[in-house]
């Protein structure tokens, strides 16, 4: 076990699988007090026992991310349980392809809710604890290589991660008076349950030559990553090592995308 997080209060939205959990594990294993959020309370509460046996310190909270309220009552137990909030971790995402002609409204605004929307509302609630507490903090969202370059087959998917990056930046502006930094990261194609569906529904709308194989086969590195690849990145940006990094966008994609 480590100690670069020892005595901080994290919350990680999503934590209870694939990048979510990988970074939750990550953290924990520094020391951190890990709250995770997940909007399945049983998978929440496996993943933080499992931290818990391994020894560190979880607790599991169900959040919809996209609902305020819940938003608020889950940042409400972290500072109940551990006294303080010091990172909020906006990981939480959804994804549906279609082909870009047949993209419907409905498809379009569930991912925008999810991805972006329920970014924005995480990130103003967690500014509000970290100013009420008098103490900063760190505000860390997941975004994507989908958020630098648009994939036809993840239009509504590529738009809410650019998203993310413009709201990062947004909000690092406004809230840096408060010495609250906001960053975030983008994976590219990481081996997770996430991806299994994903190949799936390409199947089902017939680009199944476009999934997870396809991509991962442009990695300059020669390998897709595993979510134990994005954990150190999220705790250099969870922790005091990036007290001067604010604004920024940091790509983990092993050199799919270079720009």
């Amino acid at each position: 076990m480590g100690s670069r997080m020892t005595g901080r209060t994290v919350i990680i939205t999503g934590g209870a699988s694939g990048i979510g959990l990988g970074i939750s594990k990550g953290l924990a294993a520094e020391g951190a007090n890990v709250v995770i959020a997940d909007l399945n309370l049983a998978a929440a509460e496996s993943a933080a026992s499992e931290l818990t046996k391994a020894g560190g310190v979880a607790v599991a909270a169900q959040v919809d991310v996209t609902d305020r309220s819940a938003v608020v009552k889950g940042i409400e137990l972290a500072v109940k349980t551990f006294g303080k909030l010091d990172c909020y971790f906006n990981n939480a995402g959804y994804n549906k392809p279609m082909k870009f002609l047949d993209v419907t409204e409905e498809n379009f605004n569930a991912i925008m809710r999810v991805n972006a929307l329920a970014v924005f509302v995480g990130t103003q609630e967690a500014a509000k604890q970290f100013i009420r507490q008098g103490t900063g903090g760190k505000i860390v969202n997941t975004a994507s290589i989908a958020g630098r370059t648009g994939f036809s087959s993840f239009a509504p998917y590529s738009a809410s991660k650019a998203a993310v990056i413009s709201i990062t930046q947004a909000a690092a502006r406004s809230l840096a008076e408060h010495n609250i930094t906001v960053n975030a990261f983008s994976p590219g194609v990481v081996e997770t349950p996430l991806w299994d569906k994903l190949d799936k529904d390409l199947e089902e709308i017939g680009e199944g030559d476009k999934g997870f194989d396809s991509m991962a086969s442009g990695i300059l590195l020669g390998r897709p990553a595993q979510p134990a690849d994005i954990a150190p990145t999220a705790l250099f940006l969870a922790s005091s090592d990036s007290d001067y990094v604010t604004g920024q966008t940091m790509a983990i994609d092993g050199g799919m995308i270079l720009v």
